[in-house]
């Protein structure tokens, strides 16, 4: 089975999207890497759960840029996952692209309209 690892959260303004998510939940906040991302730490690794990330939504909430927490689930190959999406009736609405050092990642429609987020590790990519 493949598990979802990773969420996001997309903010219109990051820094008040991180306070909020601090106060309310009191979650770890940090900046990560040489790009626009925060890494969000939810709870210790001992106790059930995942953690995530907060990136600056790309455009305007107008029906086209993703305004929902997205779940990303982990699988052995972006590509051949991409065309079970495809071939299932779904779409690939961000395509591939590397995260320096992490892997390879796109997102995708299912039937009903969710997003989602597909992920490979590899430490090459980038």
């Amino acid at each position: 089975m493949n598990r979802i690892v990773h969420f996001e959260i997309h903010a219109e303004n990051v820094s008040r999207a991180a306070e909020f998510y601090r106060t309310v939940f009191g979650w770890k906040i940090e900046k990560w890497g040489p790009v626009e991302y925060w890494a969000v730490t939810t709870g210790p690794d001992s106790e059930p759960g995942i953690n995530g990330g907060l990136l600056k939504r790309k455009g305007p909430i107008d029906g086209t840029s993703v305004i929902s927490y997205i779940c990303t689930i982990q699988i052995p190959s972006v590509d051949e996952c991409l065309a079970t999406v495809v071939a299932a009736g779904g779409q690939n609405v961000v395509p591939k692209m590397a995260i320096p050092g992490v892997g390879w990642l796109a997102y995708c429609k299912d039937t009903e309209g969710n997003i989602f987020g597909l992920m490979n590790e590899d430490p090459s990519a980038g």
